[in-house]
């Protein structure tokens, strides 16, 4: 059992940020389903905990829940669900990362998950169909069709090989996706295909502004650089210093002397600095930017001491 979870420690370490939402959501899909198990077991509504974590459409609950707007965009419930969308996922944004970058797929996988939640709401708060019929969403397919509709808008004609179909291009692809959505508007699962009409409208609004020079995903990366960085950067407390007397590090017995106050703050702050360098090099090219020896080094940082 040990061996298996440092094989998913290590994948999840070695992976791409591709992979990293992968085992995210997989992680949440079999959380959410040993909770569900547990609850029943001692014969309390196993449903009942998730109006916490999903998207609500009524607009007072959304209010009291606004973190839903982003929990609903890695969780599901079904199998096939998380399957399909994680198949969904693996393929398209291995195509995705051949023409963008990392943070431009994690930027948009929220940008689009954030515009499914919009048009989701908006429809149910606006159509009169919708009136009384109030509903709850979760899953990643918003965001997923943001990242199939940005790198078909970027490569077109690319080809991908199909099942029974043989080599197809993505626009074909796109485009019978988007209209099964759209004709689907009205079915039961309709908050779920005007989410994913929402997601595709952000893919393929990323795409066109990303061609005139202009990045979507930047304030919402730097947004989280900014709460990455908060939570990362290490603290401890600074003794007053007392300067003492001492011209070396051992005893003359060759023991090491306890460290005075004044060597204390001096070598925290020299690791402050350190740390200040990596993070500040997070800001500018990400997590994914730094170096083995860097990311252990603000692992071991973030340790208490």
């Amino acid at each position: 059992m040990a061996s298996i979870i440092d094989n998913i420690k290590g994948g999840f370490a070695r992976g791409s940020l591709l992979i990293r939402l992968i085992y995210i959501n997989v992680a949440l899909f079999l959380l959410v389903h040993i909770v569900a198990i547990i609850l029943t077991l001692w014969n309390i509504n196993p449903t009942a905990w998730m109006a916490y974590i999903d998207l609500p459409s009524d607009l007072g609950l959304l209010l009291r829940r606004p973190w839903t707007l982003i929990t609903y965009m890695f969780v599901h419930y079904d199998v096939w669900h998380i399957l399909f969308n994680m198949l969904w996922f693996y393929w398209f944004g291995g195509i995705f990362l051949q023409y963008f970058t990392p943070k431009h797929l994690s930027g948009l996988y929220l940008l689009g998950g954030l515009a499914g939640a919009l048009f989701y709401v908006a429809a149910y708060n606006i159509f009169p169909y919708f009136a009384d019929k109030q509903s709850m969403m979760c899953g990643a397919s918003a965001a997923i069709m943001a990242v199939v509709l940005a790198i078909t808008v970027r490569i077109p004609d690319y080809k991908v090989n199909l099942l029974f179909l043989g080599s197809v291009s993505l626009k074909y692809i796109a485009a019978v996706t988007v209209f099964i959505d759209l004709f689907s508007m009205t079915s039961a699962n309709a908050g779920g295909h005007i989410a994913h009409i929402g997601g595709a409208v952000m893919g393929i609004l990323f795409a066109i502004f990303w061609k005139r020079g202009k990045d979507l995903t930047r304030p919402i990366n730097a947004f989280v650089d900014i709460i990455f960085t908060f939570f990362s950067r290490p603290r401890f407390k600074v003794r007053r210093p007392r300067y003492t007397k001492s011209s070396g590090s051992t005893t003359s017995g060759g023991r090491r002397r306890p460290e005075s106050d004044y060597e204390y703050n001096a070598r925290k702050k020299r690791e402050m600095d350190e740390i200040d360098a990596i993070l500040d090099k997070i800001k500018k090219s990400g997590y994914s930017a730094l170096t083995e020896a860097e990311k252990k080094r603000l692992f071991d940082a973030g340790k208490p001491n």
